[in-house]
Parts: C-alpha cells; sequence; structure tokens
C-alpha cells in the first residue's frame, strides 16, 4: 500500500512533509517507474525549506485528509527541494513560464508518467481566492483532462518539450569590448532608483551582479553619479528593514521600494553576495555604516549559519510559531517594557518604532527614515539597548533553518569571508572560509566530482555547474591571498571535470547538468543571473584568473569561446548577463600584481595593507617567494629573478619597474603606470 516515503529523506523540506497524509514520494527512479507502470500522471510539488507560501499550501492542502485522498486517488505526488534539485526546479520552471505564467514557489507542474511537463502553476489556494480556483478544483480538472482529452494534453506536452529543447540553444555573437559594458551600466542607472537605490518598482531584490556592474564602470570610468547610484543601493539595503539590525544578515528581498518591509527568509546566497559588494564599497570610501554591516552579518553567519564539518548552512525560514516575520518584529509596548525609559525612547524614535506600527500593527526596525547617524556619545547606550532586545528575541521561537550543505551556496560564502577576511585584515574570518573549503573538499566530492547536497552524511552526488564554477572560484581567490598551490591546482582539476563533462562541443557553454546525469527530460544551458550568478558567468571569471595565473592559453580559448557563445544575447538582454560581463571585465583589463616576498617579510605585511584598501575589481594577485618563477607568458616573468623583495604592477603586457616601498605600490595601483 501507498503511503508517505519523506520520512526517508534528509531534506529538511522534504521532512516538513513527512507527516502530510498525501502520498509524497521524492524524484527516485522508483517513483518515475511507479507513474509509469500505473499509468497515472504525476503531482510534482517544488519548494524550499525557508519558503512561506510553500508553508501555506501545505498548511491548507497537504495536511487536509480530504485533499490529500484527491492528490493520492488520482495522481503520484511527488516532492522536490528546489535547493537540492535546482536541475529539476529549472527544466520545470523554464515549462512554466512556456504556458504563460509567472514561476515562483511553490510549483505545482503537472508530468505524463514519463515526467514530461503539460500543466501547471505556483501557489493555489484551498478555496477560490486571489483569481485562482481551489486547489482540488484544479486537481480534478487536470485529472479529467488527463482522462479525457489525450489530444490536448499531448499537444501540450509536444509544445513544452520543443520549448524546453531550446533552453539549451545559444546566441553566438562577437567578445564585447569596454564600451559595451560602459553602455550596459549607463543603461541600467536609468533603471535605478535615484532615493531609495535599488531597481526602480517594487518587490526589490539586491540583484548584487547588476550593481556591481555599475560599480566596476564607475570605477573606470572614475563617474561619480554610477559610484553613487551603487553606493545610495548599499545604504539604504544596510539601513533598511531588509536588514536584521539585532541580530545581522539581509533577508531575500523586500516587498515594497523602500527596502521596508522583507520577505523574511534568510539565504546562504543573499548574504554572500552582500558580503562582497559591501566590502567593495568599503574599499574604496571607507563608510563606517558598511563595515560595521559586514561585521555584523559575519557574526550572524558564524553563529547561525555554521552546519557540519565547519561549512555553512543554506537557509533560514520566513516563518517561526506559524507565522511570517514573527521572530523578527516589534511592538512599541513590548520594547517599553524590557528597556528603560530613555533607552526605550532611543530605539523608538532611532528604529522609527511607533504604537501603531508599519506592518501587520507591528515594527519591523529600520533606518532609513532617520538622516545620518546618532551622536557618537549615544553608541554605548544604543548598544545595550540592542543587547537587551536580541537577549529577548532570542527566547522566542525561533525560525526553522535549514542546515544541508550546498557546494555552490558554500562557494559563494567561502568567496565572500576571503574577501572580506583580506580586507578587514581578519584572519579568523579567512580560517572560517579556509576550514568550510577543507570540509567540502573532504566530504563532498568523491574522485574530483563534487556533490551538490550533503546533510548528516548522506550526499546528493549529481553536481551541477554552479557547484563547480563557486568553488573553482573560491578555490583561486584563497589561493590569491594565501599563496597555496594546492588551491590553485584544485580548481584546476575541478575544470577539467567541467570541460569533460558539462561543455557543449556542438555550440559552446557549459551546460547546467553533467553529461552522465540521469532522470533528466533535457539539458538546460544558460547564462542569465537569477537570484545568484549564472554559472557559466561565473567560469568567464574562473577561466581568466586561471588563465592569468598559470599562462596556459587553452583557458584563454576557452573563456573567449564561452563568451561568444552567449554575446548575441547582450542586445536584448544583458542585465540577465551581469555576472558574465564582470567575468569578462576581469578578463579584458586585469590588473596583474606580483608580489615577491618571503612569508615573513615584513615588507608582504606592507603591501599586504595598501592592498586591502584600494577597490580593484579586476586585481588578480600572484605571491611568490624570491627564487620563484612566473609561467612564461606573464608580462613580469623576465623582472623577478634575484633575491630582493619588490612587487610589480602589470596591465596588458606593460609592467611597472620594480616596487620596494608601499607608498610606490599605493601610487601606480591608484594612478596606473603612466
Amino acid at each position: 500500500m501507498s503511503r508517505n516515503q519523506l520520512d526517508q529523506e534528509t531534506s529538511p523540506y522534504l521532512l516538513q512533509h513527512a507527516e502530510n497524509p498525501v502520498h509524497w514520494r521524492a524524484w527516485t527512479p522508483t517513483a518515475l517507474a511507479e507513474a509509469r507502470d500505473q499509468g497515472k500522471p504525476i503531482l510534482l510539488s517544488v519548494g524550499y525549506a525557508a519558503c512561506h507560501w510553500c508553508h501555506v499550501m501545505a498548511h491548507e492542502s497537504f495536511e487536509n485528509r480530504q485533499t490529500a485522498e484527491v492528490m493520492n486517488s488520482l495522481f503520484i505526488p511527488i516532492k522536490v527541494d528546489r535547493e537540492e534539485r535546482p536541475d529539476l526546479d529549472a527544466i520545470y520552471q523554464a515549462a512554466l513560464a512556456n504556458l504563460g505564467q509567472s514561476g515562483g514557489w511553490p510549483l505545482t507542474m503537472f508530468l505524463t508518467p514519463d515526467g514530461a511537463p503539460f500543466w501547471g502553476g505556483t501557489y493555489f489556494p484551498s478555496e477560490p481566492r486571489y483569481g485562482r480556483p481551489s486547489f482540488r478544483d484544479v486537481l480534478t480538472g487536470v485529472a479529467d483532462a488527463f482522462a479525457n482529452a489525450p489530444d490536448k494534453i499531448a499537444g501540450n506536452v509536444t509544445a513544452l518539450r520543443q520549448a524546453l529543447q531550446d533552453l539549451a540553444r545559444t546566441t553566438p555573437g562577437a567578445l564585447p569590448d569596454v564600451a559595451r559594458l560602459d553602455l550596459a551600466a549607463a543603461t541600467l542607472l536609468r533603471a535605478v532608483d535615484p532615493r531609495h537605490g535599488g531597481l526602480t518598482g517594487a518587490p526589490k531584490f539586491p540583484q548584487t551582479p547588476l550593481f556591481q556592474l555599475m560599480w566596476r564602470a564607475g570605477l573606470r570610468r572614475n563617474d561619480s553619479t554610477l559610484l553613487t547610484a551603487v553606493r545610495t543601493t548599499a545604504v539604504a539595503m544596510c539601513q533598511g528593514g531588509i536588514y536584521d539590525h539585532l541580530g545581522g544578515g539581509f533577508a531575500r528581498y523586500s516587498t515594497d521600494e523602500t527596502w521596508l518591509v522583507p520577505h523574511f527568509e534568510k539565504m546562504l546566497y543573499d548574504n554572500a553576495q552582500m558580503i562582497e559588494l559591501l566590502t567593495a564599497v568599503w574599499q574604496h570610501d571607507h563608510s563606517p555604516l558598511l563595515a560595521n554591516r559586514v561585521a555584523e552579518t559575519v557574526t550572524w553567519i558564524l553563529e547561525d549559519m555554521m552546519a557540519e564539518h565547519g561549512a555553512f548552512a543554506a537557509t533560514m525560514d520566513a516563518d517561526s510559531d506559524g507565522e511570517e516575520g514573527k521572530f523578527y518584529v516589534w511592538s512599541a509596548k513590548e520594547i517599553d517594557r524590557l528597556l528603560t525609559p530613555g533607552q526605550a525612547s532611543l530605539i523608538k524614535t532611532l528604529y522609527a518604532v511607533t504604537p501603531g506600527g508599519n506592518w501587520e500593527g507591528q515594527s519591523i526596525l529600520h533606518r532609513n527614515h532617520s538622516q545620518g547617524d546618532p551622536d557618537d556619545t549615544l553608541a554605548t547606550a544604543i548598544a545595550e539597548a540592542k543587547s537587551r532586545l536580541l537577549a529577548a528575541r532570542n527566547k522566542r521561537v525561533h525560525p526553522a533553518r535549514d542546515d544541508k550543505i550546498l557546494a555552490d551556496w558554500n562557494g559563494m560564502m567561502i568567496a565572500a569571508l576571503a574577501h572580506a577576511g583580506f580586507a578587514f585584515d581578519r584572519s579568523d574570518w579567512l580560517s572560517v572560509a579556509q576550514g568550510a573549503f577543507a570540509a567540502l573538499c573532504r566530504h563532498q566530492q568523491r574522485d574530483n566530482r563534487l556533490c551538490h547536497a550533503q546533510r548528516q552524511g548522506r550526499r546528493l552526488d549529481q553536481a551541477m555547474l554552479d557547484d563547480y564554477a563557486q568553488m573553482a572560484r573560491a578555490a583561486l581567490i584563497l589561493f590569491e591571498l594565501t599563496g597555496r598551490a594546492d588551491y590553485l591546482q584544485q580548481a584546476e582539476r575541478w575544470v577539467s571535470v567541467l570541460d569533460r563533462h558539462y561543455w557543449d562541443q556542438t555550440d559552446g557553454g557549459y551546460f547546467f547538468t553533467a553529461d552522465d546525469a540521469k532522470d533528466l527530460i533535457v539539458r538546460t544551458k544558460s547564462a542569465s543571473d537569477n537570484a545568484t550568478p549564472s554559472g557559466n558567468g561565473v567560469m568567464v571569471e574562473v577561466l581568466a584568473r586561471l588563465y592569468y595565473q598559470t599562462g596556459q592559453v587553452a583557458y584563454l580559448d576557452r573563456l573567449e569561446a564561452l563568451v561568444r557563445a552567449f554575446s548575441g544575447q547582450m542586445d536584448r538582454s544583458f542585465p540577465g548577463l551581469a555576472a558574465l560581463l564582470n567575468g569578462w571585465d576581469l578578463a579584458s583589463n586585469a590588473v596583474q600584481l606580483v608580489l615577491v616576498c618571503g612569508p615573513d617579510d615584513p615588507l608582504l605585511d606592507a603591501f599586504l595593507a595598501v592592498v586591502r584598501t584600494i577597490c580593484l575589481p579586476t586585481l588578480v594577485m600572484t605571491r611568490l617567494s624570491p627564487g620563484a618563477i612566473l609561467p612564461p607568458g606573464h608580462p613580469a616573468a623576465g623582472k623577478i629573478a634575484g633575491t630582493q623583495s619588490r612587487a610589480f604592477v602589470c596591465r596588458g603586457p606593460v609592467c611597472s619597474l620594480p616596487l620596494t616601498d608601499a607608498n610606490a605600490l599605493q601610487r601606480v595601483l591608484i594612478e596606473g603606470l603612466s
């Protein structure tokens, strides 16, 4: 007899549904064979543990016995954690888009017994509302169409199958020049909200690759308008309700245009990207606010997001105690009760807490209403009051944490902590990054093949492009910051796996899944960013760094072939290619810094102190001990002989004279080689 089989899984999201009366299966060969054997359509439900509307649909429908009976009798219900299986999610989200519907989670798709999609939607209410039919009506209507209108179902299947085949097609073009990068930044600037930052309108997402693109162009062109747009966005997010002003960390997005009301879930990938963006902006303007937000966010990561073996957990839920945002919001009365009158007045003024609240009768703490920072003499009082509020908040029911370890998101956080650890001279942050990297190498790969997800010793062996791209990028950043050759060697091994199993030999570009991946109806390929940078976009940066560090022309050839495969899309969809364009900026405009110093040489510390405080997005740093050699193609290869400690800065084929003091290095990095 069929039963709910999710108690056999380790995904926190799937385990949330293990007690449902729905006879859920995981996406397995056994479940797919069962659908084929019984000739039943598949009801595919895709979500993730931190998703608010996933919880709503679960409470309304999946926990309802009458609804479950309809699902069990008419379908083979399969539940998928989209964070464990982004490959499946990408395919069926694309199918939904080709049906003319907006994507999102929960994703509700109806498939033929062999896994081909024919209809779907996202959230369906238990009763007709929001202009949507009830879920039960959807179930019976779809089942009736499947049984009695086979021609219509077959037509949908054929059309969607053809559309899904197009997911692997590229639009090739020429390599972009710097003017193309500048034009992209200038075009994006027109879409930026000049008052609140971010792209105009609501909801607002961090969209850090877009703002990195503008930031790079602003620095390259010395364009204060571009720099101000990015800085305004960064500050607005740091002061808005999207930021957790007590515990640190950023929520996934804001539902409004002022960054006030967050969608309260916290994702590892958003916080990794925010740490990198804020660090880059801080290196340029040294704002104490940005430094504080980076430090507070890293503290939250270290206190709340550490997982097995020193790696990082995936998400924190939007809900707690059955309510969205309940953990984070405050009433004026509660603050009055917890703090002294002076503290309460200060906090309510500073964080815009009012008796009526600013969201559903409660107050989300935020600072975007105020002009400037409070007087420094109040810093101690503010810190003490916030500490008391945080202690009180910690007694509430906490949001659930999804502690599975995802290779791609961990790679992003490793790189972010390494960057921030270097910039802020926090060796402890860099050590955490190195520890997490070692954990992924030890526990989440076999024969240099990464696995995408791991929890409680159970691994999902099918890794995606993004896993290799982000972990290779992390390895290369660790190599540049530590000089340890094993990081470079590991990055090369992972790229070799990608070239062997993921590269499209016909049209170029990397597929999202390997050539030996199973249970997929199509292999997708894209350079478009979503909430995370695209794997193909990240690979442009990875290949550029490998070329500059090794001098191997094969990396440059592969890089150019990759960019050409997608560059034909730039005229119509360049904002989605921001990560690719940022990688191409590095490839085209690299500043190669070679430090020839022993590890204990005081001059090395002086050189690194200079580099820490200058924002150079296209910097490629190579650390060598005296007597070491550079690859033959490196522009400084013939200049480093001897035992004297020194530095070289190279742009294109031209290098500086040997630099033997920190002031000279600072001048050349800031002013160029002229």
